[in-house]
Parts: structure tokens; sequence; C-alpha cells
């Protein structure tokens, strides 16, 4: 069985270049529903992320001020979305929602999220479209409720997990590996456990080679029990945020294998759908959707 959280759409008007992006959180289930990789029946709806369970990842005062709508404009406008209620209940939800998936991946091996990766979510402030960071919050419910050790991100989107690595820090119970751009966003980088960066316009061969090699070698070397995917298809060609050269099908073979070693050795994983900007929606649909059917192909 395959459990997938899906948090409301976000209606608030938006700034022209936002729009766009976000009709996939709306499409995607549609697709996948149509097409028979998964039931209307799979998909669950969350709850809110309670107050308490924000400030055990997060600054105090900082969701006082996202609670409150009384965010400073500049610290909304790194973030790059205007603040809203609607906003801030909805990455309650998406947020709600991972550690609803992590309960889920223990009990089934795989649970996925129609949004989240919010990796560029620090303690005390939000930037790059990501508020409230999912994964940390994730494996602190982890932590806290199973009493796990050792947890490894596999951030895969196009730009480095920089909130992530800087709310993992210190921290040896997660573990983070980023294999992300080494000239795309965030300029300034965070120090991950392990960070990646590669050359615009790397190949599908290239990158490939070099993710089966250091997922092997990870496994080996954390020796996870639990493993949280960041799926982002921003990796694809032509992606207008990406500046790397892999395919479609390249892309898919990057899910597989990490749907691969997870399934080979029995680590729950956690999926966030994270960033993916083609010019084509159909394109980015289609990139979704392949990390959907991958899980399906492996845990259903």
């Amino acid at each position: 069985m395959l459990k997938v959280a899906w948090a409301p759409i976000y209606h608030h008007p938006l700034p022209e270049n936002h729009r766009f992006p976000m009709a996939k959180y709306s499409l995607l289930p549609e697709q996948l529903i149509h097409e028979g990789t998964l039931s209307e029946s799979d998909f669950f709806a969350p709850n809110m992320l309670t107050p308490e369970q924000i400030t055990r990842t997060h600054c105090t005062d900082y969701w006082n001020e996202l609670d409150q709508l009384t965010l400073d404009p500049k610290a909304q406008r790194k973030i790059g979305f205007p603040l809203s209620q609607q906003l801030i209940d909805r990455e309650r939800t998406i947020c709600r929602g991972t550690i609803d998936n992590t309960e889920y991946a223990l009990q089934y091996g795989c649970s996925m999220n129609i949004a989240g990766g919010t990796h560029h979510a620090f303690f005390d402030r939000g930037e790059g479209f990501c508020i409230l960071n999912d994964i940390i919050i994730g494996a602190h419910h982890l932590i806290d409720n199973h009493g796990f050790e050792r947890i490894l991100v596999v951030d895969l989107d196009v730009h480095q997990g920089n909130g992530t690595a800087a709310l993992a820090s210190g921290d040896d119970r997660i573990f983070t590996f980023s294999m992300h751009g080494a000239k795309n966003y965030p300029y300034h980088k965070e120090q991950s456990d392990l960070d990646l960066p590669l050359p615009d316009f790397i190949s599908d061969d290239a990158y490939l080679k070099l993710l089966d090699h250091h997922l092997k070698t990870l496994f080996d070397r954390v020796e996870p029990q639990f493993v949280f995917f960041q799926s982002g298809v921003d990796v694809i060609r032509g992606d207008k945020l990406g500046r790397m050269d892999l395919t479609l099908e390249g892309c898919k073979r990057r899910d597989q294998m990490v749907f691969e070693i997870c399934h080979r050795n029995e680590v729950p994983v956690a999926v966030n759908m994270g960033g993916g900007y083609s010019p084509e929606i159909r394109r980015i649909i289609e990139a979704h959707a392949n990390t959907f059917r991958s899980a399906a192909f492996y845990y259903t």
C-alpha cells in the first residue's frame, strides 16, 4: 500500500511567476488517479501541525510572527510568498503530512507527500518558497517518538538543502546528503554532512554514476533506520531554475535507484516532492508522476 498526503491548494492571489508552478499540486493527483497508478483511497488529508510540533524545530519568536501574521515584509520577500492565514495553514498541513508519512512508511515501507520538501526553511526564518522545514520536523518526530538514531536525508533537488543542513548541524542522529548544482541557488551554501556540488548541465550518465556510488557508500556508512527522500524534478533539462541536463528517463532512473536501495535494505522512506519549474506543465507533471510510479512499483 502507498499512502499519499495531499494538502489544500493555496488560492490566495499570487504574483504571476508563482501561479504556474502551483498548478502541479492539483494536476498531479488527477493524473495519478486517471492513469491508475493511485486510487482516491490512497490519498489522505492531514490535520495541521501543532504549535508544539513547530517549536520543536523552529524558533518560538519566528512561529509567533507567522501565527500572528506580523512577519517583517523583508522576511516575507525572502520567503517569496505574500503572508496570509491560508498560506500558514497550508504549510502546517504539509508539514503534518510529512509527520504522518513517517508513520505510514514505518507501516508500509513508503509514504509520499504531494508537496513538502521545504528544505530552505531555517530555525528562525524561511526563504526560497519554504516557511517551515518539514523534513527536519519529520525527523524530530521519529527521534522523539520512536527513538531513532540513524536518519538519512537524501536531497536530490537541484538546490542545496541549506535549511535542512543548518537545522541538522550538530545532531549526529540526522545525516544530510545533498546532491545539487554547484552554481545554483542558494549562493551561500550551508554544510551538509555530505555535499555533492555538480557542474552545470551534467548528463544522465555522469549524474547516475555518482548517485549510485554515493547511495551505496552512505547505506554502508550510515546504516539508516529511515530515509527522507527530497525528490525535486528541477534537475531535468530545460527547467527554468535548474541548469542540469537530465532527461525524463534519467530523472526516473534516479528515483528508482533510491527506492531500490531502500526496498532492498528494508529501510522505510518518506518522499517529499520538492521543486519542478519546467516551462511546460506537462513535463513537470510527467517528471513528478514518474516518482510516484516508481514508488508504486516497489511498494504496491
